[in-house]
């Protein structure tokens, strides 16, 4: 469980970590199918947000449906959002609201106040903080926490512009 896994040495790295405490079943299939593996036993360190199986379920993220490249991307996007490169530990929060930057690029809200810690716009809540990794450390949270959409230029369009306009008649 993931209580065990907070007595001792961390011996395992993040991925094998979440595998063994058994409530991450979603997330390590998520890990694998977006190909993310490699990067989560890599040296790190890296702090890991980690919604149970639970919050995929109450989110509603169906992973049979991410299959094209674009999904698969999409779905690597969210994961790397709930993965801050860095170790943050519970007691490295001050009271208070840290803007971090997330392994996607976008930035990810903290806030720790006395009835817990939360992240991001949903206000995921750490239900277990600092679980040990040798390459990090996890913090479980209640909800998948989801990028922000991606802001459009309104001064981007499609709209083709032409100098010079060229009418066809019958003539």
């Amino acid at each position: 469980t993931i209580t065990s896994l907070l007595v001792g040495a961390p011996k395992k790295d993040i991925v094998d970590t979440a595998v063994e405490a058994g409530s991450f079943k979603t997330l390590v299939t998520a890990v694998q199918k977006a190909g993310l593996v490699d990067t989560l036993k890599g040296e790190g360190p890296f702090t890991v947000f980690a919604p149970t199986d639970e919050a995929f379920a109450a989110a509603g993220i169906d992973l049979s449906n991410f299959n094209t490249d674009d999904e698969i991307a999409a779905l690597a996007d969210i994961l790397l959002y709930h993965v801050v490169p860095g170790t943050i530990l519970s007691s490295d929060l001050a009271e208070g609201t840290t803007t971090v930057t997330a392994a996607n690029g976008d930035e990810l809200t903290v806030e720790a106040s006395t009835a817990g810690v939360m992240v991001g716009a949903e206000m995921a809540n750490v239900i277990i903080a600092d679980v040990p990794a040798s390459n990090g450390v996890i913090h479980v949270i209640d909800k998948v926490i989801m990028p922000p959409a991606d802001v459009v230029d309104e001064n981007e369009t499609d709209e083709v512009v032409c100098d010079v306009t060229i009418g066809l008649s019958s003539d």
